[in-house]
Parts: C-alpha cells; sequence; structure tokens
C-alpha cells in the first residue's frame, strides 16, 4: 500500500491520558462511597456484587451486624439472581426468545455496570488505605505468595530466554524460505547440465510447489510453522525445567497458557507482515509500513493479552478481585484510547492504499471489495476495540477467547466466501462449453445457457454475501444462526428456499431446452431438410403455449412450495375459465379455426393469399388472429373467425394466366408464333428463367368477339413468382407485336363529315390514306406506331 507510516502514539502521552482518566475513575469511586455511607446505614443484598468485601468495609458495628445476617441468611436462589445481576451485558448477549428487548437490558447492564464499577473502585482504595497503614489487605492474611511469584517469575525467564534462542535459530529457517522464494521469482536455475540430451527431472519439492499456489504461499506456511514451533519449543522448555525444580505453580502454567496462546496470534502476524523478510510478506507494503502495523499490532497483543490473562488473574489472587477488574479495566481502556488514536491517524493513507491497489487490480469483484473496504476500514476497526473493550468488561476471562473465536470465525468466513466467489467466476467467465455432439444437435442451447451466466453469477455472489454477513453476525453473537438452523423453522425455511430454487432451476432448464429446440428448427439453412413454413408456424405457436404452461406451472408449484394453497386457487381458475368460455364464444371459435386451419395447413407465414376482402402477405399468425399486410402497406388484423374463404397464392406452384386480346385483322397462327418468340427471349433472362418450371402453354383462341379474338398463355411457375414472369412477359410481348405490327385493339369510333342545309361538305384530306397505297410490308392499324424490337441485350 502506497502510504507513509505514522508514528505511534508515545508513551509519555499514553501514560498521560491513563493517569487523568485513573484520578477521573477514583474520584467516580470515592463519591460512590461517601454516598453509600450517608444514605442508609442498611445496604441491599441486590446491589453488593461482593458480599464479603462489603462487610469488610462497613466500620459501623450496628452495620456490619445487620449486614452480616443478611448476608447469612441469603439462599441458593438469590445468590443465582445475585450472580446474575452481576454477569451485566453478558445476559444481552445469551438472552433467548421471549425475554425483554433490546433497550430494557441495555439500560439494566448499564446501571449494573456503573454500580460495580463504583464499588471495585471504593474496595481498591479500602486495599489502597490498609497498605498505606501498614495493615493486611481484607480476605488475605495469612497468606504467603512468594513462591507462587518466584515460581511465575523463574518460568518467564526460562521461557523468555528459550524463546529468544530458538528465534535466533528459527531465522536462519526463515531467510532460507525468502531466498527460495527469491530464486524462483529471478528464475531457475538451469537443470540442464552441460552435454546432456534429456533435461532433468523437477524435485519432489518443485513439482509441490508447482501444484499449489506457488513458492511465496510455501514458504508464508513454513515460516508460520517455524514460528510456531518456537513458541511451543519454548514453553514446553518452561515446563520442563519447573517440573524438574518442582516448582510449578498455577501462576506458571497460566502464564505458559497464555504465552503459547498470544505468541501464536503473533506469529499471524508476523507473517502477513514479515518484517525482515520481504518475499515472505503477504502484503504489499514497504519495510518501513510493516514495521510501523507490525509493531503496533504486537502491541495491542501484548497489552490485551498478557494483562487480561496473566497480570489481571494474579492481582486478583494476591489482592482481591475487584483491584483485578478494575486493573483490566484500565489495561483496556489504555488499549482501546492507543487503537482509536493510531487507526484514526492512518485513516486517510490507508484508504489512498486500498483504493491505489483497486485501480491497479485486474479482477472486478476484488477491485470492488478493495474500495468498499478503502471507505469503511477504519469504522470497522473501531467498532472491532469497543467491541472488545466491552467484552473484556462483561467477563475478562472469557473475553479473549470469546474474541478469537469469532474473529476467526469471522476472517475464515469472508476468506472463504471470497474464495468461492473468485472461484466459480473463474469458472463462469469463459462461459459454458457444451460437447461438439450437443453442440452439432443443439446449436442455440449454448447461447442460451451462457445468457444465463451474468444473472447466476449475480445470485450466486448476492447468496455468498448473504450467508457469509449471517455467519459474521452469529460469530459475534448478534443472531443465533446456529439456534435458527437447528430450528423448527430454520429447516422449514432452507428446505422452502431449497425447494423453489430447484424449482425455478427446472423451469428454466426445460424452457431453454425446448426454446433452444424450436429455433434450432425454425432457423434451419436452406438445404433440402429445410423446415417449411408451416412448420415454422405450428413451432412459433408451440413456443408460445409451451412458454405459457411452463410459467403457469412453476407460479402454481412456486405457490405451494412457499405454504400457499393452490386448491381454491385452481378452483377459482377453473370457474372463471368456465364463465369466461361462455361469455367469450368467439373468441373460443377464433381458436378452434385458427388450429385447423394450421392443421390443414391453409397458410403460413410469408404466404400470399387473399381472405376477407383483402389481398396481401401473411406477416404474423397467433393463436387466434392472422396478420395481413396488403399491396399498400396496410395493417390488417383478421380473427380466425371471420375467414369464410381463403386463397393461398403461393402454395406447391404458381401460373401466369392471360388472355390477349388481338385484333380480327390479325393472323391468329402468326400472334401465336410471336408469343412464342417472346417466351424464348423471357427464358434468357437470367433473373426470371429460375422462377419458370415448364414450356409456356398456349391452347389456343378462347373467345372471338366484336373487338377482336383472345388466345390463352399459361406458364407455370414457382410459388409467389407468378407476379414476376407476368411483368417481364408481358413487356416482351409488347415489344414482339409492336415489331410486327400486330394490332392489339383498342375503342375506335365513326366519323361522319358534317353538312351544311345545301348539303355541301367540306372536302377531307385523303393524302395520308393515298399515303399508305405506295407502303410495302403491312400497313399499321390507324393510331399505331410500328417500332422494331430492340437489339439482344440491350
Amino acid at each position: 500500500m502506497a502510504f507513509p507510516a505514522a508514528h505511534p502514539l508515545s508513551a509519555s502521552r499514553l501514560l498521560a491520558r491513563l493517569a487523568l482518566l485513573f484520578s477521573l475513575l477514583f474520584t467516580v469511586g470515592l463519591s460512590a462511597q461517601a454516598q453509600a455511607q450517608s444514605d442508609s446505614p442498611t445496604v441491599e443484598t441486590s446491589a453488593t456484587p461482593s458480599n464479603q468485601a462489603l462487610a469488610d468495609m462497613l466500620e459501623d458495628e450496628a452495620s456490619r451486624k445487620q449486614i452480616i445476617e443478611q448476608l447469612r441468611a441469603m439462599t441458593p436462589e438469590d445468590e443465582a439472581k445475585q450472580t446474575q445481576k452481576r454477569a451485566g451485558w453478558r445476559n444481552v448477549l445469551e438472552d433467548e426468545a421471549g425475554e425483554p428487548g433490546w433497550a430494557s437490558e441495555l439500560a439494566s447492564s448499564l446501571q449494573v455496570f456503573g454500580t460495580r464499577l463504583a464499588e471495585d473502585a471504593a474496595q481498591t482504595m479500602h486495599v489502597l488505605q490498609a497498605l498505606f497503614r501498614g495493615d493486611p489487605v481484607p480476605g488475605q492474611e495469612g497468606n504467603d505468595w512468594t513462591p507462587v511469584l518466584r515460581s511465575l517469575l523463574t518460568a518467564i525467564m526460562i521461557v523468555l530466554a528459550s524463546y529468544l534462542l530458538l528465534r535466533l535459530i528459527a531465522a536462519k529457517g526463515f531467510d532460507q524460505l525468502n531466498r527460495w522464494i527469491m530464486r524462483e521469482r529471478r528464475g531457475p536455475r538451469s537443470e540442464i547440465p552441460a552435454g546432456a540430451v534429456h533435461p532433468v527431472r523437477p524435485s519432489g519439492l518443485r513439482k509441490l510447489a508447482a501444484m499449489t499456489m506457488g513458492r511465496k504461499l510455501m514458504g508464508v506456511v513454513g515460516a508460520f510453522v517455524i514460528d510456531v514451533a518456537a513458541t511451543l519449543l519454548a514453553s514446553t522448555a518452561g515446563y520442563i525445567a519447573l517440573v524438574a525444580s518442582q516448582g510449578i505453580s498455577l501462576f506458571a502454567v497460566q502464564f505458559l497458557s497464555a504465552f503459547v496462546m498470544i505468541e501464536v496470534v503473533k506469529a499471524l502476524s508476523r507473517g502477513v507482515f514479515a518484517t525482515r523478510y520481504e518475499q515472505l510478506r503477504l502484503l504489499p507494503l514497504s519495510s518501513a509500513e510493516s514495521i510501523y502495523w507490525n509493531r503496533w499490532l504486537a502491541t495491542v497483543i501484548n497489552m490485551t493479552g498478557y494483562g487480561l490473562l496473566v497480570v489481571v488473574p494474579v492481582t486478583q489472587a494476591i489482592f482481591l478481585p475487584a483491584i483485578g477488574q478494575l486493573l483490566g479495566l484500565f489495561i483496556m481502556l489504555g488499549v482501546y484510547i492507543y487503537a482509536v488514536i493510531v487507526v484514526w491517524k492512518n485513516r486517510n493513507k490507508v484508504r489512498a492504499g486500498l483504493i491505489g491497489h483497486a485501480t491497479h487490480s485486474s479482477m472486478p469483484l476484488f477491485s470492488t471489495l478493495l474500495r468498499v473496504l478503502a471507505h469503511i476500514w477504519h469504522w470497522i476497526a473501531l467498532a472491532y476495540f469497543t467491541v472488545l473493550l466491552v467484552v473484556t468488561q462483561i467477563d475478562q476471562r472469557q473475553a479473549l477467547a470469546f474474541m478469537m473465536r469469532a474473529t476467526g470465525q469471522s476472517m475464515g468466513s469472508v476468506l472463504l466466501g471470497m474464495l468461492l466467489a473468485a472461484a466459480v467466476t473463474a469458472l463462469l467467465v469463459r462461459g459454458i462449453r457444451l460437447p461438439e455432439e450437443w453442440r452439432k444437435t443443439l446449436p442455440m442451447l449454448e447461447a442460451r445457457l451462457n445468457a444465463y451466466v451474468p444473472f447466476f453469477l449475480k445470485s450466486l455472489r448476492l447468496l455468498v454475501l448473504i450467508c457469509v454477513s449471517l455467519i459474521v453476525l452469529d460469530a459475534w453473537q448478534v443472531v443465533k444462526l446456529r439456534n435458527w438452523v437447528e430450528s423448527e423453522a430454520g429447516h422449514s425455511f432452507l428446505a422452502t428456499l431449497f425447494h423453489v430454487g430447484l424449482v425455478l432451476m427446472l423451469a428454466a432448464l426445460i424452457w431453454t431446452v425446448l426454446a433452444s429446440i424450436i429455433e434450432h428448427r425454425v432457423n434451419l439453412a436452406i438445404t433440402p431438410t429445410q423446415a417449411s413454413e408451416r412448420k415454422k408456424t405450428l413451432l412459433l405457436l408451440f413456443r408460445s403455449a409451451a412458454s405459457i404452461t411452463i410459467v403457469t406451472l412453476t407460479v402454481l408449484i412456486v405457490l405451494s412450495q412457499i405454504g400457499i394453497d393452490i386448491g381454491p386457487l385452481i378452483a377459482g381458475a377453473g370457474v372463471v375459465g368456465l364463465a369466461v368460455g361462455f361469455g367469450a364464444q368467439k373468441l373460443v371459435q377464433d381458436v378452434i379455426t385458427g388450429i385447423f386451419i394450421q392443421l390443414e395447413n391453409g397458410m403460413n407465414q410469408n404466404d400470399v393469399v387473399e381472405l376477407a376482402d383483402l389481398f396481401g402477405t401473411v406477416e404474423k399468425i397467433t393463436i387466434r388472429s392472422v396478420v395481413i399486410r396488403s399491396l399498400d402497406g396496410g395493417y390488417h388484423l383478421i380473427p380466425f373467425s371471420t375467414i369464410d374463404k381463403l386463397t393461398n397464392h403461393t402454395r406447391d406452384y404458381g401460373y401466369h394466366y392471360a388472355e390477349y386480346l388481338i385484333a380480327h385483322r390479325e393472323n391468329v397462327d402468326d400472334a401465336i408464333h410471336h408469343l412464342h418468340q417472346a417466351f424464348a427471349e423471357l427464358m434468357a433472362d437470367p433473373i426470371l428463367a429460375p422462377y419458370v418450371i415448364e414450356d409456356i402453354s398456349i391452347p389456343g383462341v378462347t373467345s372471338l368477339n366484336e373487338r377482336g379474338f383472345n388466345i390463352r398463355v399459361l406458364i407455370k411457375t414457382l410459388p409467389g413468382f407468378q407476379w414476376d414472369i407476368q411483368r417481364g412477359f408481358n413487356r416482351l410481348v409488347k415489344q414482339h407485336f409492336d415489331a410486327a405490327g400486330i394490332e392489339l385493339p383498342y375503342p375506335q369510333s365513326v366519323v361522319h363529315f358534317g353538312r351544311d342545309k345545301n348539303g355541301y361538305a367540306a372536302p377531307a384530306d385523303l393524302r395520308a390514306v393515298e399515303s399508305l397505297q405506295h407502303t410495302s410490308g403491312p400497313v399499321p392499324a390507324p393510331g399505331q406506331t410500328l417500332r422494331p424490337l430492340p437489339e439482344s441485350g440491350a
């Protein structure tokens, strides 16, 4: 992390603040004592956490006798109630369901804690006054602690001397591990001797390093094992020396246990920071930063561990429990103040370092976690030390064990959750790969499954976050996760959650497989086995029906799993369906008619049809209606029940059907010849020729009328292309008829020349008619213009 190390709190400033706090607390204790003596000579037993001590404190003869009689008259039930009240805040953590609420418990606990603190301070002042006067300590008359303290001092000296010697030996192992990791980072030495043909096999250690996460992790684990071994050997040496000298005592055994526990925790800290060995350092910190944070953490661990596990028990045994309680409070207040000052002073520097590492991180999940941690790390640290202070005042003997268990459970769950989320992300970030046979059979299935991957990853991360949060809250006894899981409600909730998740996964899997099969059939390439338009339409209708069925069944099953009775719901749906059936007969008719039209293959999507006085293309078919797009672009929605006649122009094949009207003066055979010529030119067109299936069919003259005679023409085409052939063939027929002078009759008028009353008519200009007598070849009809055929390819 790129932040400079801050100087720790100086010892003088810390001692000054502790002295000020100590004087304030003693002042509170003296005022509480004076208030207790002045209010009443009778002290109620419910407010006396240490009955014998209070009896010794009372100097008034009458009051002392009365209090002693009340204490001796107390029953075991009263003692149990007294002990439970003295426990203070621990009741808040251990309350079961049905107990008073948090507000009342917290208020009661604060009151008990304040009373106990005042009484402990009063008893401490009483002991100090006895010591200043030279009187024996109350409750400790005749006890000789010299052998016990000598045994404790001997154990401390032997263990510390052994530990320093073993640490010097262990330093060589740390140095070897550091060099081993450094060699790997610089590159392995050449393992192929000069002149050798085959490379030398890697050693077993190198194979193990290749199988694990790398040499660094192996080195850190090895250094931790060496550090713990030195701690265990030092404590063993101290125990053996005490047994050999027959000087072992309870204090010495307690110190040995505390030494092992505290040094193992410090070994974890040294494994993280590794102040002297850069390659064994887990966090990317500089040497100065590692020394600073390791020294701060070691100070906090030493003050807390040795203070609560060694100093406080010895003080309680030699003097009074009240003095030990008060001393433990001072120790933990010092630890708390020191920790809070260091954390608050470095909050911005640590935040900048974490954000810098998040910026350069290649893993989005890890980068996001670092950014979140950068903004809240100091609040987490402050909350941790606050809980440590509170727990140590609830029960100093079990406080450290509780904190170690809760811390280990929290860190383990967070680490396991991060590893699980990272592993699943690494497995699924590349997508799901199906076997080759599956991809050939269902090519759309893999793409559909990969579409669910982002949602699955987000859901899994949310589930991991919830589980980790619950485990962390359980570690700090905010919630009792184990009791809830073992309860009937917990079993029911987890079973319901599992069943609902299984149902949703099966529904999604079934829908994915069905949709993949249907889309694969619909989107087949143009091959001999291509699905017809009818199959596509039926498959699309089946997909809609399948989706509705799957959604309906899934909702009903999920509702039944979460405890909702679906029997009345199904019955109500049946009644509603019956009512809707009677009231929506037209809708039922639409559906039934549409089903039969589809079964009889009446029309499919993209067909050109005539229905309901409309001509157009089928654009969409649903279960009750059809959408027709007419030639003018109109969007027509037609219910199936209104269709009484259906004409499909794109089924199997089509015909260009036409009857050409020829003038009476033209020769029939000559006209048919030119029709064949026009078809021959049509078949030479590379665009239109592939649409023609058979040769042209000209049955002959179909009718004679006053305008001319009709010649019928039939050209068989592919379905849907008869109109393209019609337009192309008509163009060619017009060109050929114009070139041959074949008249296509059109309406003509008879002209009479007007005369005046004398019967005189103006002479007509017959020069145009006389000029036709000298024209060679066919003479065009009146109003007709002869045009030669265009050149081939024009």
